[in-house]
């Protein structure tokens, strides 16, 4: 537990990373994997991951994103784009996957399908949205937490047009909404923000025990 509270303080928000460093195959897997293992409500995964590598694709991104240079400096972009038409066909691919996954007949997880689908049908499309954006928020910290545990540098990002990125990914024609993204890769030695002390609320001011 300290190695892991030890590399949570290591990690900050890069603000310029080294270009010329890239992650590798081996430890890119292992963040997919983190992320593909994250938590999610139900364990549906409304959303999907998208890792941009494409130079000329982050350059039309970077633009949509104010011109931070991380969106192209970083060795990898996280896009998590959260699913606009979750309902009762997202809730049967997952009946299916948990069939096969613990060989159980789909019958068994009537019960549970039909109140997913019930509990999704109860939210106008707004709150639906809202929902599923969420969980991308979930898969965030898990990429971060991850990361962190590799000593690979992240920048969780709002600061971007969502409907630019979603035209120029095409996620107007997948239901995809790009709800929250990161940028991953190695700090600068010249990043002056790795060196200040991390500031975060102290325990009585942030935790309230009843």
């Amino acid at each position: 537990m300290s190695t892991l509270l030890d590399n949570l303080n290591w990690r900050y928000a890069t603000k310029k990373f080294d270009a010329t460093k890239k992650i590798s195959s081996e430890d890119l897997n292992t963040l997919k994997e983190a992320v593909r293992l994250s938590a999610s409500s139900y364990g549906l995964q409304p959303y999907k991951v998208i890792i941009v590598e494409n130079p000329e694709i982050r350059e039309k991104l970077k633009a949509a994103a104010y011109g931070q240079t991380q969106i192209t400096d970083a060795s990898h972009l996280f896009i998590f784009a959260n699913d606009l038409n979750a309902g009762p066909e997202s809730v049967d691919a997952y009946i299916k996957n948990i069939s096969e996954t613990r060989n159980l007949p789909t019958d068994a997880l009537a019960g549970f399908s039909d109140m997913m689908k019930g509990t999704i049908a109860n939210l106008s499309q707004e709150a639906k949205n809202i929902w599923t954006a969420k969980q991308t928020y979930i898969a965030l910290g898990t990429l971060l937490s991850a990361a962190a545990e590799l000593k690979i540098d992240t920048t969780p990002m709002e600061g971007f047009n969502p409907a630019s990125f979603n035209e120029i990914l095409g996620f107007d024609k997948l239901g995809l909404n790009a709800s929250v993204i990161a940028t991953v890769g190695y700090r600068h030695n010249e990043d002056d923000a790795q060196h200040y002390k991390k500031v975060r609320k102290s325990h009585e001011n942030l935790f309230i025990t009843i």
